[in-house]
């Protein structure tokens, strides 16, 4: 019995010691890849607000080389023009692609639309029984181009063709307060609706929604970055506070890169 009881007490103080240690063979799954990002001002590597954008710094600690196509002001239906842009350069030659898109199909009033058109179809069916002609509803992906969701499925269809091998991982849009560049330019809040009267937080879950819809990974920047805008607290992660909450600053970046390479450890960057 004693002898069962210090083998046992032996095992649980290995096993102790071997936890204590850190494990030195340990590697971040997105550590040395190709990777595009897709998007628009917050991405746009020509945009000021932030000497290094998030991915500036997936790079500095992960040595992630990145292809990036985001161009400010663009919405989601840019993204099959960066797709095959990120083609044209690249071909199959890349890990995954991160799409952070849709801040500006807010502002812009972009209707939200519907996933699915609908319609009456002939299809064989047969169970127990010999198969034969049945009429079912049917859905497949609504491609307009003129909403929210449209958009969303024209791109997530243009790139699972096109890299269908690849990892391709969603963000959302990120909360945004008030940003006014010049008279032309003024942009309010996310505390009020847009043209068509919606409010962010409903194309921030068109977002989530397509995860589910084309199988992609999601990752709700929205929730998970911690920034908040909307408080003069968290304006130090902005580019300007009393003009430009929309664009977030080097420690606005740094707070979303962090966000970012721990949730990508759930997500292999390849396969």
């Amino acid at each position: 019995m004693m002898k069962r009881l210090f083998a046992i007490v032996g095992l649980v103080a290995m096993t102790m010691t071997a936890c204590a240690q850190p494990n030195a063979t340990f590697v971040h799954p997105w550590k040395g890849k190709r990777v595009a990002y897709f998007g628009d001002s917050i991405t746009d590597p020509r945009n000021k607000a932030a000497k290094k954008k998030y991915w500036g710094l997936l790079t500095d600690w992960l040595g992630i080389e990145p292809f990036v196509y985001a161009v400010s002001g663009r919405q989601w239906n840019d993204i099959p023009r960066q797709t095959g842009l990120l083609l044209k350069e690249h071909g199959q030659d890349v890990d995954a692609i991160l799409v952070f898109c849709g801040t500006n199909d807010y502002n812009n009033g972009v209707p939200i639309g519907q996933w699915w058109d609908e319609h009456e179809a002939q299809v064989e069916y047969g169970h127990g029984q010999p198969k034969t002609m049945v009429t079912r509803r049917r859905r497949t992906p609504s491609m307009d181009p003129t909403t929210f969701r449209g958009r969303i499925n024209i791109a997530l269809d243009s790139l699972k063709r096109t890299f269908p091998t690849k990892q391709i991982v969603l963000l959302t849009p990120i909360h945004r307060a008030d940003f006014h560049a010049n008279e032309k330019n003024w942009q309010c809040d996310e505390s009020y609706t847009n043209q068509c009267g919606q409010y962010l937080d409903v194309y921030v879950e068109a977002v989530k929604e397509a995860a589910n819809i084309w199988a992609v990974p999601v990752i709700d920047w929205n929730a998970l970055g911690g920034l908040f805008p909307l408080q003069d607290e968290h304006a130090d992660y902005f580019n300007n506070a009393d003009t430009d909450r929309l664009h977030p600053n080097d420690k606005g970046h740094e707070r979303l890169a962090r966000t970012l390479y721990y949730q990508l450890l759930a997500l292999p960057c390849n396969f």
